[in-house]
């Protein structure tokens, strides 16, 4: 997490282009929840994302980061008069003193479980919720490019092959890949451990095994600049100053060189032409919902 304090990462672009959870994920953790739903607290917040999808369904919304900047984003995102029940603190997720002992009823997290420090957590974690309090962690990894199977795959070539292998933080990246199997609740404090998993079908939208959370339809240039929002690309970035992207005025970077070699590879981009890049295609993410009662 920690590209995403840095100054230099855009964290208005984040808010712009990472995808949008489905009313489907908010369903299937609020149906699973049960008792009281007065504070719900966020970790990895971002930009408020999920603070407020769930603010209609708590008396209180937390939603905490470390990051300076994310924070600053999520309260400049965040109407007070829209959404009074929720507020924002820069705070690690394993350390949360303003939160008194069994006060909270649910500890969700959006694309940032991969991040936690679990030995300082599940204590921390313990502490905060209540008897039969849920936690509900989602993570999802790469894009699939649905109906565009040789785009897909130069996609997975260069996020793990030369161009950014080695800038992912690990084990961390490896969590996502593998939709947060590698997070294990303690059995002697935590009961009905729930896993639902979704993994796209590259030949048609929607008719991939298990339940869909995460799908959008955006243009060749938007998806560029979601890929951008990646800490791999942000660190590629850090090392290669000289190379900005095109759309910068630069030679270009991998991202450009990165979908370059996608339209090569897809013979309905290398038609469009000059306006290629706004060409709209059918994104779906792979994504794994863990889901925990404190006993």
């Amino acid at each position: 997490m920690a590209q995403f304090a840095k100054n230099t990462f855009s964290h208005c672009n984040y808010a712009a282009f990472r995808p949008i959870y489905s009313d489907s994920f908010y369903q299937n953790v609020l149906e699973y929840h049960h008792g009281s739903q007065s504070l719900c607290v966020d970790l990895g917040t971002g930009h408020g994302l999920i603070a407020r999808a769930l603010a209609s369904s708590f008396s209180e919304v937390k939603g905490i980061d470390p990051s300076a900047g994310m924070i600053q984003q999520a309260r400049s995102s965040t109407s007070k008069e829209q959404y009074p029940e929720v507020e924002f603190h820069q705070a690690s997720a394993e350390s949360i003193p303003f939160l008194q002992d069994a006060s909270t009823d649910l500890v969700i997290a959006g694309q940032a479980a991969h991040w936690f420090d679990y030995p300082k957590l599940f204590p921390e974690l313990k502490r905060i919720l209540r008897a039969k309090g849920t936690i509900a962690f989602v993570g999802y990894s790469d894009p699939v490019f649905i109906q565009c199977p040789k785009a897909t795959e130069v996609l997975k070539q260069h996020a793990y092959g030369d161009s950014l292998g080695c800038y992912w933080s690990q084990p961390g990246r490896q969590i996502v890949q593998g939709k947060l199997r590698d997070i294990e609740p303690p059995m002697s404090d935590w009961e009905d451990i729930q896993r639902i998993y979704y993994e796209p079908n590259v030949e048609g939208p929607r008719t991939g095994s298990g339940t869909m959370f995460l799908d959008k339809t955006m243009k060749i240039k938007e998806c560029m600049s979601y890929i951008r929002t990646w800490s791999a690309v942000h660190a590629w970035q850090e090392t290669h100053a000289d190379h900005l992207s095109l759309e910068k005025g630069g030679p270009g970077d991998v991202v450009d060189r990165m979908f370059d070699e996608m339209r090569e590879a897809e013979p309905a981009w290398k038609n469009d032409d000059d306006d290629w890049k706004e060409k709209e295609i059918v994104i779906e993410w792979p994504t794994g919902l863990l889901l925990a009662r404190k006993r």
